[in-house]
């Protein structure tokens, strides 16, 4: 299945209606909103800031392969007190201490690389995360979109039918001047604009809800919004796109990366109940603050430590992981089929919205024809009013129903982009940077110190994050 992009609308999306804008005014497109939704979105900055985080993991894991430096000082008073043969004796000194300890790991059977391994295979899962909400970031964006152009629709279709209600009162009335007519037929018109009215009313609260929505899912307000029509690329064939989700759906690349990451946890547990091999230095400095004695010490040893007991913990931790790897790989399964029933549902709504704004043209189409002859017909006595206002409510829905129709077929591609792994910025070819889940990793990955030229590099990063 190729790849649908937004770079192309002139040529993949054709614009089948544009909303009465001022003269002169630059139309919004979709590929504007899904733009603003991309940089504004307040739930991407909330999750980038949770991928930096489990970078971070990856560097304190490398942390414990480096070495270990610690300072330790002290002051201290010791004094004392003796009574012997009837004389008492008081003494006291004052001495202080500084050193400095090191130590640096090894050999530990491999459990601290493994813990590195398994900390980079979080990343790689956080970023398929970032990328799922990426691409619901930009279908709310499609969906608040296209739901302000079929309110706005709403709202105009409904103004122009009570503008058309009430020249029908004005007819009727006038024909109840003359006699043509009864009060009866008067009134019903009567009813129809009051209706209309109420229904207007309705229409304008729903676009501002929408519009609500859209300032909420893009982060400004809606311009002129140009209407978008269907999206083309979409192979019609259900099971290879399928296929192409199971290689590249968000949710299953976390969900695989979910499951190496917990088999390198039981071998990192499992190493945790071997010994491990330290290498230890100590430097001492030792001065007696009431004379001039010191001291000065110093010692390198290699230090093996190991586990005998510990109450059943290492043991549980082995079984815990086990149990983790075994609830990954039960998720893994529950995600493959999930992915594959979204593919579906989504296709199955795309062809069913289709079918349901070609039925909608056609009834658009007849119920027009239906609506001019009934008013004609009623001209000429062979129609009552309420056969006009009928016929007017039948051409009123239809045209509700295309309008709803048109728009639920672009929510409807687009859903299909997004249960296949294909709605992100990169996929639709926004006119936007797009964010490198990879260059903060790559700075913070070999876990540098503040003083380094990393380090000082990362700091910028940091203070510039912190700006936005």
């Amino acid at each position: 299945m190729g790849r649908t992009r937004l770079g192309s609308l002139g040529a993949a999306l054709a614009f089948v209606a544009t909303l009465a804008a001022p003269t002169g005014a630059r139309t919004e497109t979709l590929a504007d909103a899904l733009v603003s939704a991309y940089v504004n979105s307040g739930l991407l900055d909330q999750n980038r800031a949770l991928l930096r985080s489990a970078d971070e993991d990856v560097a304190q894991a490398i942390s414990a392969l480096r070495p270990i430096i610690d300072w330790t000082a002290d002051i201290s008073r010791d004094f004392s007190r003796i009574r012997s043969l009837a004389r008492t004796r008081k003494s006291g000194t004052t001495s202080a201490n500084i050193g400095i300890t090191g130590a640096l790991l090894l050999y530990d059977f491999g459990r601290s690389d493994l813990l590195v391994e398994a900390a980079k295979e979080t990343v790689l899962a956080t970023r398929q995360t970032l990328v799922s909400v990426e691409q619901l970031v930009l279908l709310t964006a499609v969906q608040a979109y296209m739901n302000v152009i079929r309110n706005q629709e709403f709202v105009a279709l409904r103004q122009n039918n009570l503008r058309l209600l009430r020249e029908e009162l004005r007819a009727a009335r006038d024909r109840f001047e003359v006699g043509e007519v009864t009060r009866t037929d008067v009134a019903q018109a009567e009813s129809a604009v009051a209706l209309a009215q109420s229904g207007l009313a309705t229409a304008q609260g729903d676009l501002t809800r929408a519009i609500e929505e859209f300032r909420e899912a893009v982060g400004r307000d809606p311009g002129p919004l140009q209407t978008p029509g269907d999206l083309p690329g979409l192979a019609g064939d259900v099971s290879a796109a399928k296929s192409v989700a199971v290689r590249k759906h968000p949710d299953i690349l976390e969900a695989q990366r979910n499951v190496a990451a917990a088999e390198l946890n039981i071998s990192a547990a499992k190493a945790a109940m071997r010994p491990s091999v330290n290498l230890t230095t100590r430097l001492g400095v030792g001065e007696n603050l009431d004379d001039s004695d010191f001291t000065r010490s110093g010692s390198v040893g290699v230090e093996v430590t190991g586990p005998i007991y510990q109450g059943g913990r290492l043991a549980s931790e082995v079984r815990q992981a086990m149990a983790q790897r075994d609830s990954q790989r039960a998720q893994l399964h529950l995600v493959g089929l999930q992915v594959k029933q979204d593919v579906g549902n989504a296709y199955a709504n795309l062809r069913a919205a289709r079918a349901s704004r070609d039925a909608s043209r056609e009834a658009v189409r007849a119920a027009e024809v239906a609506f001019e002859g009934t008013r004609e017909e009623a001209k000429l006595g062979a129609r009552t009013t309420l056969d006009v206002l009928d016929s007017e409510q039948d051409l009123l829905d239809a045209q509700a129903n295309l309008i709803s129709a048109n728009a639920d077929v672009v929510i409807a591609a687009y859903s299909v982009l997004a249960a296949i792994g294909e709605l992100t910025a990169r996929e639709l070819n926004l006119s936007v940077p797009t964010y490198d889940a990879s260059a903060y990793y790559d700075l913070v990955k070999t876990a540098p110190v503040p003083i380094s030229p990393q380090g000082q590099k990362l700091d910028k990063v940091l203070r510039a994050l912190g700006k936005n």
